[in-house]
């Protein structure tokens, strides 16, 4: 009777492929049902930092599972590990899910992952995610974009600066929904920088931290205020500056009604 193969025999015999998935922006329940099969299927599961536990619950029990955290202000592993990592992993024919917080490509280094991936002659294909900043405003009862208040939304990183930084002046004049991905250690700055660009004070704003989770944090309070309001927040954070942030405010009133009633 012939022996079956173990684990890392099989993997040699078949072609590599990687997978570039969105896990979503917290809630493991955000995770698309794509997103839950393909993660399935993976020999390898290399995972950021900001994804949610609960999405491994998708993955295969033999699944070889590495931590490659990302996270701001933290050691990090070296984005060309990663890389080198999947396509060591592809080439041995593993099949390989890297998964990131939100979705791959919207700040998530995914677009330089697929371009390493290729160029190293490897399978690879994209599973979008629900992005942060769209579903962690929406947790909180704001749209990025609604009729009368905000004809479109900006995302834009805050932790960027020098040469790499926003044009914030500019962005102050734009009349558009701005969503700041990583920018709560630095917003003092962009609020000085927004308001220097013409951007009112009084203009409504909104923190959150963790969104979309059960221990999400929330301020709603308007430009000017935003340093004060942000001293206590941390990381993973989303900053949404616009007159949309003010139905945030609205939403909770509504459902403090409700509950009185």
């Amino acid at each position: 009777m012939r022996n079956k193969p173990n684990h890392e025999s099989r993997i040699t015999n078949h072609r590599g492929k990687v997978w570039l998935i969105g896990a979503g922006p917290g809630d493991p329940e955000l995770l698309t049902l794509k997103a839950a099969r393909v993660l399935g299927e993976a020999d390898v599961v290399l995972v950021d930092d900001l994804v949610h536990r609960g999405v491994l619950a998708h993955a295969q029990p033999r699944a070889r599972v590495i931590e490659v955290g990302k996270r701001g202000g933290c050691k990090s592993t070296p984005q060309g590990f990663i890389e080198k990592l999947m396509v060591r992993c592809a080439r041995r024919g593993a099949v390989v899910a890297r998964l990131k917080g939100g979705d791959p490509f919207v700040f998530g280094r995914g677009g330089e992952e697929l371009l390493a991936l290729r160029a190293a002659g490897v399978a690879v294909e994209v599973v979008s995610g629900i992005t942060a900043g769209i579903a962690v405003p929406a947790a909180l009862g704001i749209p990025v974009t609604h009729r009368g208040l905000a004809r479109g939304a900006i995302f834009v990183t805050g932790h960027a600066a020098g040469d790499d930084e926003p044009d914030w002046e500019q962005l102050a004049r734009c009349g558009l929904t701005l969503v700041i991905y990583m920018g709560i250690a630095r917003i003092a700055s962009i609020s000085a920088c927004l308001q220097a660009g013409g951007l009112s004070g009084n203009t409504p704003a909104a923190l959150i931290q963790n969104g979309t989770l059960p221990e999400a944090r929330s301020a709603v309070t308007t430009l000017a205020e935003l340093p004060a309001a942000a001293r206590d927040f941390g990381s993973p954070g989303i900053v949404v500056i616009g007159e949309v942030a003010r139905l945030a405010g609205l939403a909770r009133e509504a459902l403090r009604l409700a509950h009185a009633a």
